[in-house]
């Protein structure tokens, strides 16, 4: 079958995956690859176990894979095959000289240019797909322009997914954002990109900027969302100490047009791989303008989320009558969000080392993030285990902290959990997700965020 458009990606990440999926659902009529340097990867997702968990991910991937839709290992003949490129490797925060702990780590990004560089036997139109800092398109532009006879066009395409949603935000997002250089190819180049999108989504949903405005969208989109997140946990702690409910707090604000309810859920704090990479990004790029009382503004976004999650583990602590030694805590959750199998920056890997610093012993659940969670706690010292079913993994156990907010765990049997429960049981509920006043009757002393504790003591 001769296609229409031959589309590459590199990078089979929680990014590339999902979104060349659905380019190759809605438009059968183009090729699109997927290539990766990890070989185990590509396996996964060549296998029946694909390596990410994204509802509606699964149906997607055996509709296309082998007809429109390749994974493969190959680099240098995807480069050479495929004339629009999309760039979505990973862009971790530095951990390492200037700008460590904020700026991001560019070097696979740069690895990536050089070799669509080295490769290239034709013109490409590459698009940035991962989220870089503002005027990262220059320093791309910079290097493809030493080819000798291809040209390229840079062009930026920042996602705007919600893991758990990834699917439905692809299927139906909000918005489609594409910036570009305002030459005639530039443009021209644009135009190509918008022309994909609008397979399936209506042309006034798909934005055009120049280049710089949409690579700054995507960070300042991300840390409006953090900072929504941050400013209703701020307020849960003070709900604690006057016996406010957070609950009936954010239901007021949120009512409020101008505010709206969206990231109003006060919880144990926001994990995954954006928002406190792309904030603490933002805060390097001020301050590397001199803009540093626009940098400490967001910069205590970052705080406050941290702030949180302490206080949660204090507020444990406490509750169990300051020694946590020899204690079992069986954490409800590993992923940061319900719906995903992503681990990165999860509240479920900062509780769980503190805990082990406690001396407790922690038992982990999750329908879906297991896998990752083993390796990420991997070095950790301490006694951790690893249990599916929530049941056997509260077994035993002296304290329950709900830590994500997976549907499962609003419906679980609670009188069946107390009962096998050291006693006094502790049910902490990181995500408010529970009938707290229906737990405390059962016997749990309940200490939800951003509410009085129901305690029987």
């Amino acid at each position: 079958m001769k296609f229409e458009k031959n589309i590459l990606c590199i990078g089979a990440g929680y990014v590339g995956g999902p979104t060349m999926a659905i380019i190759a659902y809605k438009c059968p009529q183009y090729k699109v690859t997927i290539v990766d340097i990890n070989p185990t990867r590509i396996d996964a997702w060549n296998s029946d176990e694909l390596p990410i968990y994204e509802p509606g991910l699964d149906e997607i991937i055996r509709a296309t894979r082998g007809k429109n839709l390749f994974f493969t290992t190959d680099i240098q003949r995807s480069i050479r095959e495929n004339d629009i490129i999309f760039v979505s490797v990973n862009t971790p925060t530095k951990t390492f000289g200037a700008g460590a702990g904020m700026a991001a780590d560019l070097q696979y990004w740069e690895k990536t240019a050089r070799q669509i560089l080295q490769y290239s036997e034709s013109s490409k139109i590459v698009i940035e797909r991962s989220t870089l800092p503002v005027k990262t398109a220059q320093a791309m532009e910079n290097i493809l322009h030493n080819a000798h006879s291809s040209t390229f066009e840079v062009l930026s395409n920042p996602e705007f997914l919600a893991e758990g949603t990834a699917i439905k935000d692809l299927e139906n997002p909000d918005r489609i954002l594409i910036g570009s250089r305002e030459t005639e190819s530039g443009l021209k180049a644009r135009e190509v990109l918008v022309e994909i999108y609008a397979n399936w989504i209506p042309r006034e949903k798909i934005i055009t900027s120049n280049i710089w405005s949409s690579e700054l969208s995507k960070i300042t989109s991300n840390a409006f969302l953090a900072q929504r997140i941050s400013s209703i946990n701020a307020i849960s702690a003070l709900c604690e100490k006057t016996d406010a409910d957070i609950t009936e707090v954010a239901r007021a604000v949120g009512m409020d047009r101008r505010i709206g309810d969206k990231y109003l859920n006060s919880s144990v704090g926001f994990g995954g791989s954006c928002f406190k990479k792309d904030i603490l990004n933002l805060v390097y790029l001020c301050r590397q303008y001199g803009l540093n009382e626009v940098a400490d503004y967001w910069e205590g976004v970052v705080k406050i989320n941290q702030y949180q999650q302490e206080r949660f583990t204090l507020n444990m602590l406490k509750a169990m009558f300051n020694t946590l030694a020899d204690k079992k805590i069986c954490l409800f959750g590993a992923s940061f969000k319900a719906n995903t199998s992503d681990t990165r920056e999860s509240p479920a890997l900062f509780i769980t080392k503190k805990l082990i610093e406690e001396k407790a012993e922690v038992v982990i659940t999750d329908p879906q993030a297991l896998r990752n969670a083993r390796v990420d706690l991997a070095n950790i010292d301490g006694k951790i285990s690893f249990i599916e079913d929530p049941y056997s993994a509260a077994a035993g156990c002296h304290a329950i902290a709900v830590i994500t907010e997976w549907n499962m765990y609003k419906e679980l049997d609670y009188q069946k959990i107390y009962d096998a429960m050291v006693k006094p049981a502790a049910l902490f509920d990181g995500r408010n997700i529970l009938d707290h006043v229906k737990c405390h009757k059962m016997g749990f002393n309940v200490y939800p965020i951003g509410k009085p504790s129901l305690t029987h003591f």
